[in-house]
């Protein structure tokens, strides 16, 4: 509606000092045009408080928080997903935590702020759980498994440059899909010696997942930890996981520990 140069005239009388009120007078522009020509102009200059770029490790080769990430991977591996709503132009990636587990919530908020340092995190509450979500138009970028449909019904591989990072930082990936779709029991067996019956008490890592694909990420990740893992019970396209030795569940609880 307005040719370029009363675009600038108007932005430079601002810059000058003049109120938006006034410059619209002078130059016959409604006020409200004048203030979103003035909020466009500081935002393309970097003024506006809080508006940074968004970091990204695959687009602009910023650094990435590795050990974060793999937790991160992990948790959206097990209850998190990328939406992209009609009402918003950003994706945003939520992790639903059980209002059981405080701590698993504070975990995952801490991993967004390192892996998402300049975007904003926060919670929303329904019902029994809170999801932790961030907004980035880099997250199919962060996390190229996002796709169409449930996880269980596409392809979950890793990327190489994924692949690596959880490399380096195997534990934290095992953490992020313990505390999603994991769990640590208390299980007990009976034995019965020279007539008499014991019973005998044991701690048990389980994960289940309903995708083949990502089981065989959390299983090759135990292999590389050197983890004896088995399948402990199986119908129709869910197995569960179970690490149920000794010297497995000492380092488990190690490096994991239960869900709190």
């Amino acid at each position: 509606m307005y040719e370029p140069i009363v675009r600038q005239n108007v932005i430079a009388a601002c810059r000058s000092g003049q109120s938006n009120a006034a410059a619209g007078r002078e130059f016959n522009v409604p006020s409200g045009t004048v203030g979103w020509w003035v909020h466009q102009d500081r935002a393309e200059r970097g003024e506006l408080p809080g508006r940074h770029r968004s970091s990204c490790h695959r687009c602009d080769g910023d650094a990435l928080a590795g050990a974060a990430y793999a937790y991160l991977l992990g948790l959206y591996l097990g209850d998190g997903h990328i939406t992209l709503p009609q009402q918003h132009r950003v994706h945003n990636l939520s992790i639903a935590c059980s209002d059981r587990w405080p701590g698993l919530m504070n975990e995952a908020e801490t991993a967004m702020r390192a892996v998402f340092p300049k975007n904003s995190v926060c919670r929303v509450r329904a019902k029994g759980c809170t999801g932790v979500k961030v907004y980035s138009k880099h997250l199919p970028c962060l996390f190229p498994q996002h796709g169409p449909g449930k996880k269980h019904t596409r392809r979950i591989v890793l990327e190489p440059w994924q692949q690596a990072i959880v490399t380096e930082s195997p534990w934290d990936l095992v953490r992020g899909l313990v505390h999603s779709d994991g769990s640590r029991t208390r299980n007990w067996a009976q034995r019965t010696t020279n007539g008499i019956h014991v019973r005998h008490e044991y701690i048990r890592y389980e994960f289940t997942n309903k995708s083949a694909d990502i089981r065989r990420i959390y299983t090759d990740t135990l292999d590389h930890l050197g983890i004896d893992w088995k399948i402990c019970s199986q119908r129709r396209e869910i197995a569960n996981i179970s690490v149920a030795r000794k010297a497995a569940v000492a380092l488990m609880d190690e490096h994991i520990g239960p869900k709190y």
